[in-house]
């Protein structure tokens, strides 16, 4: 038993669609939980105009009666507000005018790969899809996930840790749940108030110049049971399901689990986390480079995933390409853009997290029911004498 989340739509379609199969029937869901992580989706100093048109929400179209999943697939659609402005282009039927086409691909984009791949002259056909819009999708199924994780007591959040070059200290102690109870009142959703001006003031400077901004950021999920993923083989193991997730996303071109990167230059004997255990709390271990994860599966510490974000392919100068038309030099393609989607992809960076570990949950658990779920999650802590951190 598994969990499967499949989006469609364009960026100025009609909308875009989610379904998430595999839910449990019973599981309670919270309407404006759901379009409250859609919102956080939408904030973050840097944004361009589009956020302006759309007030995102989904609208549940199947799987869900009077609050409570039925166990079949959910169904949900979020509107394209602006798709008002784009009906004749972007129409799924023909229209009287023929449309002017797109032939300006931008140098880190799909724009110029895709119409080769799928044979289109028109490179419209591409950016619509590839386009992070997309990500709303994403997000509305991933608050389906969290409220099936939330059931076990497992919270997933998520902050800035870098734009540019501007980096945020690390932490005097180890993040906990509350500590992110206010992170969302950052303009770029960073937990440092000097590290939030800064950013904010790169944001402008490099926006000033024509510039678009990438950074990194972090997720951490707070209550998970240790077991979940397996070392067996290598599909099953966490850790490259998290990376896949977190690179699926637009723009992402790294991942690290835990302190990966910085313990690549480390001896042994200061790269791992040393285990004890007392009566009173069973096994435990006092630092989490691993972020949570050994041997592809998780520990019972923290989940700890970091993303980095490349700066926005959409330039407001742009770059040199050639028109695929006439292979004439030409500038890139001018679309409508954001300067910096860092926060943004936090926030998307969490739906994905929780996809992953709500199907973990799905095939180690499984259950019809969501108290047959919670029955099974008992029982296992139960036989591994496991206590919540």
């Amino acid at each position: 038993m598994s969990i499967r989340l499949i989006t469609a739509g364009e960026s100025h379609g009609p909308g875009l669609t989610c379904i998430v199969e595999g839910l449990p029937a019973g599981l309670r869901l919270d309407r404006d939980a759901l379009n409250a992580d859609l919102a956080r989706r939408q904030l973050g100093h840097g944004r361009g105009g589009r956020m302006k048109i759309e007030r995102d929400r989904a609208e549940v179209t199947a799987g869900v009666r009077h609050g409570a999943t039925l166990g079949g697939p959910v169904a949900l659609q979020v509107a394209n507000r602006d798709y008002a402005n784009w009906e004749e282009r972007m129409s799924p039927w023909p229209v009287a005018e023929p449309m002017a086409e797109v032939h300006l691909p931008r140098p880190g984009h799909a724009d110029l790969v895709g119409a080769q791949k799928y044979n289109h002259s028109d490179i419209r056909n591409i950016l619509e899809r590839a386009s992070a819009r997309e990500t709303a999708a994403r997000v509305a199924g991933g608050a389906l996930c969290k409220a099936f994780l939330a059931a076990f007591g497992v919270h997933v959040r998520s902050h800035v840790i870098q734009i540019a070059s501007v980096h945020a200290p690390a932490p005097a102690a180890p993040l906990q749940l509350e500590d992110f109870a206010e992170v969302d009142a950052s303009p770029v959703r960073c937990l440092d108030a000097d590290a939030t001006r800064a950013m904010v003031a790169e944001i402008d400077r490099l926006r000033k110049a024509n510039e678009s901004l990438g950074g990194v950021f972090e997720v951490q999920v707070f209550g998970l049971v240790p077991g979940l993923g397996s070392h067996v083989s290598w599909e099953q193991r966490l850790d490259g399901r998290l990376a896949m997730a977190i690179c699926s996303i637009q723009a992402l071109k790294g991942v690290s689990i835990g302190e990966g990167f910085q313990i690549a230059g480390l001896p042994g004997s200061r790269a791992h986390d040393e285990i004890f255990y007392d009566d009173a709390r069973g096994y435990y271990r006092e630092t989490n480079r691993a972020g949570g994860l050994e041997g592809g599966m998780t520990n019972g510490q923290p989940l700890i995933v970091r993303g980095a974000m490349k700066p926005l392919p959409t330039l407001t100068k742009p770059l040199r390409s050639v028109d695929t038309a006439t292979h004439a030099p030409a500038e890139a393609l001018r679309e409508r853009t954001d300067s910096c989607t860092v926060p943004a992809a936090g926030v998307v960076g969490e739906a994905m997290v929780a996809l992953v570990l709500a199907d973990a949950y799905r095939q180690k658990f499984g259950g019809d029911h969501i108290d047959d779920v919670l029955q099974s999650v008992r029982a296992y802590r139960e036989r591994i004498g496991w206590r919540s951190s």
